[in-house]
């Protein structure tokens, strides 16, 4: 039996969640009959599950998911146009070693949101941070972030993210200063990071909401000759999962 003041030492050592595995070894029985390696390989794998755990955990946490709870096997796909192949290869997070992105399209209560939600929190599973923003919401930290000169703090903040998801992407048209934003984010993470976007308009018609302007070129090939497509397709999963909740 482990002493409390070898606990005390390994807690000082940051080892708590050893100091935890071994309390259940002493609790239960079964491992009484095990060999010295085997208790160890135990413990080892009990504690290394605490810290991955907990590590996930803060991941997601700091991801600020509108949908947290989002998991790839509740995603829908009776009657939807989605690739499911396609879904289950982007969850193994090839795509995020390559830089590549995803664009999610699709019309409005497509179910856009929750499954790029499903991918960061694959991607928090693997040790990924990811973080969540909707594009309204990332311009108001702009314009905040300009009356304090703290611009490039504010790309800094998005640009070194391994993986950032854009939600309602061209919901509202942008300004030049907006747009010159969204440039700089985006060059500083071409080719070296990869980004979700999720977008209600299809890839045709984005580069004149993006100002059709030198800016719109340089986004445009940024974006779209790195990227993998997600036709979302136009079921209504709002309506489904009320209709679905009343049965």
């Amino acid at each position: 039996m482990i002493n409390d003041e070898t606990k005390k030492k390994l807690d000082m050592m940051g080892m708590h969640a050893l100091v935890e595995a071994l309390e259940v070894q002493e609790k239960e029985s079964l491992y009484k009959s095990m060999t010295f390696d085997e208790r160890l390989n135990a413990s080892v794998d009990h504690a290394y599950q605490i810290k991955y755990n907990e590590k996930v955990k803060g991941l997601i946490r700091r991801a600020h998911f509108r949908y947290p709870q989002a998991s790839v096997e509740d995603i829908y796909y009776t009657k939807r146009e989605l690739d499911k192949n396609q879904i289950m290869t982007l969850i193994t997070n090839s795509y995020i070693d390559n830089y590549k992105n995803v664009l999610i399209v699709g019309f409005t209560g497509s179910g856009k949101t929750f499954l790029s939600n499903c991918l960061g929190k694959a991607a928090c599973r693997d040790g990924i941070s990811t973080r969540y923003i909707r594009i309204p919401d990332l311009f108001v930290q702009l314009e905040e972030a300009e009356l304090k000169r703290g611009r490039n703090k504010l790309i800094n903040k998005f640009a070194n993210c391994p993986l950032l998801i854009l939600d309602e992407w061209l919901i509202n048209s942008m300004s030049e200063q907006e747009i010159e934003f969204i440039f700089e984010l985006i060059e500083r993470r071409y080719q070296n990071k990869s980004t979700i976007f999720c977008t209600q308009f299809k890839i045709e018609s984005w580069h004149n909401r993006l100002g059709g302007g030198v800016h719109a070129d340089a986004i445009m090939d940024r974006i779209i000759h790195n990227s993998i497509t997600i036709n979302a397709g136009d079921v209504n999963m709002r309506e489904v999962t009320s209709n679905m909740n009343k049965e």
